[in-house]
């Protein structure tokens, strides 16, 4: 195999996104053959070299990519500090250690991919290919067509203007209004920012579409996988996945399913108890790394909050 960028290595074996194997390649948690590497343009053979993140060696998976249909009050990372539930336990039958492609607010709800590919991450999340996200929106306040045009002109807020939007009413209900609304951009509270600045505020909040992918038919916490054809039609439009991946014929129906058939056990899984503690994954020794916090206890040893 060519050599490639240091970065690329750790993206595409499912480490993280190429911005964020960058930051690990900064903050000097890479390893090379046995040696600290912090500079980014180093060129490495992914099969030949020896690469570590914090003494866990680095070996490439088969690509996986996910739908996730996303609840309300779930934040869409893999670890929160703040203890709060997040998608690494809807995602813990997935194989692979995927991470979500984007961001959804805690308080929305909706489609969110996950991976392991970090360029396939990369891709979609870039501000140069203009991915279309359709959004599902309550405000309170009845809103006339006229009200919409500023959503569809773009609203000026606090870090500029955004892009030209389409935006679609739906319906009245009572002293609220649902519309749909399709953006390009990915800012932070972006919708919420937007209805702050129109004085309608937004109450509820979902995504439907992400680049044409739907989570239809998934009950919230429910994930599978996305289709050869989709990931055919995701290429065509945006160059990724580089490669299509056939996924697995078992997906994941939804939560806590009755008689849900387990998914088949991986090489090694048998030497485990069933109750031990899973081996802490990069991504957690990499955040314990830079926070100098104390290791967070198994979730089967943890306080229950009432």
């Amino acid at each position: 195999m060519a050599s490639v960028r240091l970065q690329k290595a750790l993206a595409r074996a499912g480490l993280a996104s190429r911005r964020a194997a960058e930051e690990l390649i900064a903050g000097g948690h890479v390893r090379v053959d046995g040696r600290v590497v912090t500079e980014l343009g180093t060129k490495v053979d992914p099969r030949a070299a020896r690469i570590e993140v914090d003494g866990q060696r680095i070996v490439a998976e088969s690509p996986v990519y996910v739908i996730l249909h996303k609840p309300r009050g779930v934040v869409s990372t893999m670890r929160d500090p703040e203890g709060r539930p997040s998608v690494r336990e809807l995602l813990a039958d997935v194989p692979g250690r995927v991470f979500p492609v984007g961001r959804l607010d805690f308080a929305t709800s909706g489609v969110l991919l996950a991976t392991n590919d970090g360029d396939f991450s990369e891709a979609l999340i870039h501000p140069r290919h203009a991915v279309p996200k359709t959004y599902v929106i309550k405000v309170h306040g009845i809103m006339q067509p006229k009200d919409l045009d500023a959503w569809r002109r773009g609203i000026r807020l606090e870090d500029g203007q955004t892009l030209p939007a389409k935006a679609k009413l739906l319906r009245h209900e009572g002293d609220k209004t649902w519309f749909e609304l399709v953006i390009t951009e990915g800012r932070n509270q972006m919708i919420r920012r937007m209805g702050d600045a129109t004085r309608f505020r937004v109450m509820r909040l979902a995504r439907t579409a992400f680049a044409g992918l739907t989570a239809d038919g998934l009950r919230p916490g429910a994930w599978r996988y996305i289709t050869a054809d989709e990931q055919t039609a995701l290429k065509r439009d945006y160059g990724v996945p580089r490669r299509i991946a056939s996924p697995p014929s078992e997906q994941n129906p939804r939560p806590g399913a009755a008689q849900r058939p387990k998914p088949a056990m991986r090489p090694g899984a048998a030497q485990r108890p069933r109750h031990a503690p899973r081996p802490r994954s990069v991504e957690a020794t990499v955040a314990l790394a830079k926070t100098g916090a104390p290791p967070r206890p198994h979730r089967s040893t943890r306080r229950k909050h009432p």
